[in-house]
This record gives structure tokens, sequence and C-alpha cells, in this order.
């Protein structure tokens, strides 16, 4: 079995035979954090070529047997919470909704866990036609990825003339019950950072909890710069040209999401919540609770780590289940304090940006 150690801060595999920190005790690291959040990814297929994320012509997508199968991500899981001590479980690609067998995947899953909340991550192209049938499979909740309400930034940030279907498809959602519905936006310098309040505001007026994203380098052309990328300081000062924000008196508890309160100014009435996932400038890796799996079934302790972990061919050879739990308890053994950017002592000198793109590793 491949064997996984920290040097440097970043997780490295060691040779067999030299010990491993790995405890029989759900997915613990060396820096007393626990994984307990499974980002799954089912697919690094996407219908959207969004600037931040992918080349304008695409990616060379894994071939169908390179991914995990339904009956391979269905074992997953169950390792993951009867042995590891996975409490939440969200599904993502890529685009998920591209995957044929999505619905009967969620079903699957709700029947074996009844009471575990499953949520999908979804760009919402198609999601019109799919969201009664998500929801009755026993899908929790989505978050849908929208950066903008205007079809032209739409079209410039995506490369694709989807807007519509997105409208439709969170309105779909929302009739089917999947609520409270959850929007993920990115602002992009120059391009849709002026929309960021009328954003908020749209989602504000029909009960959608709006989460800002900062830019990650993790787009395939590597063209990301901490200069180019909007801030979370920037974010509430753009927010803040409409609204009031004042901190959520409720725990982070572990979320990614900095939330906020929102009122009018001057008002003391109560609107909402808007979240700001600050990654690279106020990053939260000290109370990081996720462990991930990519398409292919290799486990990524951290989001931007150049350490991938294989279980599919664990899966593949007839190992245990005890097996696959361990080796996936030693990748989260070797989890580093922290990816670098925006750490005390860890400048953006010691990042190293991953070769894979968002939608290959699954957010």
């Amino acid at each position: 079995m491949e064997r996984v150690s920290t040097a440097l801060g970043m997780p490295t595999v060691l040779p067999p035979g030299r010990p491993v920190g790995a405890r029989p005790d759900g997915l613990a690291d060396q820096f007393g954090r626990r994984a307990t959040d499974l980002r799954l990814s089912l697919t690094d297929k996407c219908n959207l070529r969004c600037s931040y994320c992918m080349p304008a012509d695409g990616l060379a997508w894994l071939k169908r047997e390179r991914l995990l199968s339904a009956d391979e991500i269905a074992r997953l899981v169950r390792i993951g919470v009867d042995e590891l001590g996975v409490r939440e479980l969200r599904l993502t690609g890529g685009e998920p909704l591209v995957r044929a067998d999505l619905v009967d995947i969620v079903a699957r899953l709700r029947a074996a866990h009844p009471d575990l909340p499953i949520s999908l991550t979804t760009n919402g192209v198609g999601l019109a036609g799919k969201a009664k049938a998500l929801a009755e499979a026993g899908l929790t909740r989505l978050n849908v990825s929208m950066d903008t309400l205007h079809p032209g930034t739409f079209a410039e940030l995506t490369r694709r003339p989807f807007l519509d279907q997105v409208l439709a498809g969170i309105e779909a959602a929302d009739a089917a019950g999947l609520r409270p519905l959850k929007i993920n936006a990115v602002l992009m310098r120059g391009v849709n950072d002026a929309h960021a309040a009328e954003l908020l505001g749209w989602c504000l007026d029909r009960g959608h909890e709006l989460r800002f994203i900062e830019q990650m380098p993790l787009d395939a052309d590597h063209g990301w710069t901490r200069d180019g990328m909007v801030t979370a300081a920037e974010t509430r000062a753009l927010l803040g040209s409409d609204f009031a924000l004042s901190a959520d008196p409720r725990e982070r508890d572990g979320a990614p999401a900095e939330r906020f309160e929102v009122r009018r100014h001057g008002s003391p009435v109560l609107l909402g919540t808007v979240g700001i996932i600050a990654s690279v400038t106020e990053p939260f890796c000290a109370d990081c609770r996720r462990t991930r799996i990519t398409a292919e079934g290799k486990v990524m302790s951290c989001l931007f780590s150049r350490t991938e972990v294989d279980l599919l061919g664990l899966l593949r050879s007839g190992a245990a289940d005890s097996d696959v739990a361990a080796r996936w308890r030693a990748a989260m053994w070797a989890k580093p304090k922290a990816h670098g950017m925006g750490h005390p002592g860890l400048g953006d000198a010691d990042f190293v940006q991953p070769d894979r793109s968002m939608s290959a590793i699954g957010g």
C-alpha cells in the first residue's frame, strides 16, 4: 500500500515499510482536524468554459472506464460514512448534471443513508428538467454557480449563452423544494465586480443564500494573479454601496463561508445573509473539515494539493473495505497544515499551483 507523509507542509508518498501516522479513528490529520465533509466528484466534464476554470477549447476528458462507477461511488460513500465518520456529502464535478445516472446515484445513496445530508454543486444548465427528479430521489439541497444576471457578461465569463437555462433551473429547484438554495458567484475584476450588490439583492428578494468565492489559482490556463483577483475585503466594500453588513452571530462551525447579516443602511430589518469564501486572503485552513475524491477515485486532502492518493485501484483489485479505509486515512493524515497563501510564515512563494483545474478536482 502507498504510504503518505508530510514534507514542507505538503503531502508526499513514502516508500513501503516506513511507518504511517494514520489513526483508526476517522479522517484525522496531524494538526488535530477531522474531515467529516466529503466532496465527491462524479465527472470532470462540463458544458461551460468559465474563464476562471477552463480554457476556451475545453480539456481532454477522462474516458468513461476511468471514472468511478455508480457501484464504486456507493461503496466509497458507505466506507466514508460507516467507517470514517463522514457526516455530510456533496456531489460535484465538472458538471454532475451531465452524468446520465445522476438521479439514480442520488436515490441509491439516499436509500443507503436516510439521514445523510446530500447536496449537489451545479452550473444549473439542464437543471430545469432534473430538479424535481433530484428532489424526489432524496437530494437535500443545491448550490448553483451563477456569477451575473446579465446575459452578455454571463456569455463573456462562461463562453456560453446559457443564462436563461440557469435561471430556469434555479426556479425549478426552488419549486421542487430544494431550499434554501445557495448561489455561488466568483467576481472578476472589470467583468462582473460591479454587479455584486445587484446579484445580492436578487438573491435576497427570492430567499436564496448568496456565496461570493474569491477567484482561486485553479484555472487551467494558469492566468490567475493575486493583483487580478477581487478580494473578500473588496467584495464587502462593493456590497456596502447598497447594504449594511454585520457579522452573523451563528457559529461558523467549519463552514468555508464567513456569513454576514444584510440590512439596508439605516434600517433594522434583517433581509437575509450573505457568505464570503476567502480561501486566498482570509484562509480557514485551521478549521478545514473537508476530504475530496476526484472523479477517478483519488483522494485530495486539500483543494490545492499536488499529491493524490488512489482508491480506485484498490476498489478494482478486490481489496477489502478496511484496506480502502486505511489508505484513505493515511492520505488525510498527511493533510498539510495550510495551503500557503495568506498564512503567517507561509507566503505565496511557498505555494505551487496544482496542475489540475477546479473542474478536474471537484469543488
